[in-house]
């Protein structure tokens, strides 16, 4: 297993990290993504550690914190010390008007929640699930520094902010001494490249980590849809579990890059899901993809996606065919990109 720098830290992680939004199936939402309890869900955390994937990825709203007690489960009696633990706080968590949000009440309820259903002492990578547009960004993250100073946290990061979300709460940080998000969790995908517009450019500049959530769209770029495959009714997209939504996925891109993503999964002998996984490795700020998997044959395909790359050729071949026009500002500032550089994709 390849392990990557998470971002401006000294934290080495593996390309490849393991989501349990399939844990517990607590509601109707998740019910859609999958209801793996304990037992299995043992069985598929060992089957990630023997390949070298010691991350593992979880929130306190998964199935309202049944995710988290079910991973807490499946890694007791394991050394902790080797365990790469993260999880999240923002969204709404129980009821009362202090119920949601990045304020110092709810991140020291929430951590105190998250510590007890996983059965450990500290997370290394504590996510604002969100941005809160509310509360103060200086209270925010105080809170997160003072808990990084307790113990209870070894890192913090962000998830699903904009452009100027992060950067604010970089220079808030910066400003005063405190400890600063050293890694973002993204959506990114064949699917969808928004991430690479303004995101990837100011990851690269403030050297944070991009870790990816939903790789394969909801399982749209996992080899069931195409253009004359229907979506299958089994699937999280058909039952409302996407957290990816349909408007979002331009059709006739979607079905173009899928084609291209066949041509070169048939050429190396790939499934189309390894394909997309693999394109994603090679792209700059990714510092880990998040997997998930139903089942035991599921995660053994993802994990399956590393130990071999796309030639550049090939990247350039999906590039084309999931490229979609920018909206403004880009496509103007992308004019003179002498003074506006857009990254390099094409190194190797």
């Amino acid at each position: 297993m390849e392990y990557r720098q998470l971002g401006a830290s000294g934290l080495h992680v593996p390309v490849l990290s393991f989501g349990t939004a399939t844990f517990g199936g607590g509601n109707d939402f998740f019910k859609a993504w999958g209801s793996t309890e304990a037992a299995e869900a043992t069985r598929l955390i060992d089957i990630c550690l023997e390949a070298g994937v010691n991350f593992f990825d979880t929130a306190d709203i998964y199935s309202d914190g049944m995710a988290e007690e079910v991973l807490g489960k499946a890694i007791a009696g394991k050394q902790r010390d080797k365990l790469l633990i993260s999880t999240k706080s923002t969204f709404t968590f129980g009821e009362g008007p202090n119920n949601q949000g990045s304020s110092r009440f709810h991140i020291l309820k929430q951590i105190e929640g998250s510590l007890q259903r996983l059965g450990t002492d500290y997370i290394d990578v504590y996510h604002m699930h969100g941005f809160d547009g509310v509360t103060p960004v200086e209270e925010t993250l105080r809170t997160l520094d003072d808990l990084v100073e307790s113990g209870k946290v070894r890192y913090i990061a962000a998830s699903n902010f904009s452009g100027w979300h992060l950067m604010k709460s970089l220079g808030v940080a910066k400003a005063h001494g405190w400890n600063k998000y050293i890694a973002h969790q993204v959506y990114y995908s064949l699917a969808n490249r928004e991430y690479e517009w303004e995101l990837m450019p100011l990851g690269l500049d403030q050297n944070v980590g991009a870790i990816i959530w939903s790789p394969l769209s909801a399982g749209r770029l996992g080899g069931k849809y195409g253009r004359n495959k229907p979506v299958p009714k089994e699937g999280r997209v058909a039952q409302g579990g996407s957290p990816v939504p349909e408007m979002v996925v331009k059709e006739e891109v979607f079905y173009n890059t899928v084609d291209v993503l066949e041509e070169i999964a048939s050429e190396i002998n790939k499934t189309v899901a390894q394909v997309a996984l693999n394109w994603l490795l090679q792209r700059p700020t990714v510092s880990s993809i998040i997997i998930g998997a139903r089942n035991e044959e599921q995660l053994k395909q993802n994990l399956d996606a590393v130990g071999w790359n796309l030639t550049v050729d090939q990247v350039k071949r999906l590039d084309e065919a999931s490229n979609v026009p920018p909206t403004y500002p880009y496509w103007h500032q992308w004019q003179n990109k002498t003074l506006n550089p857009t990254p390099d994709f094409y190194n190797g």
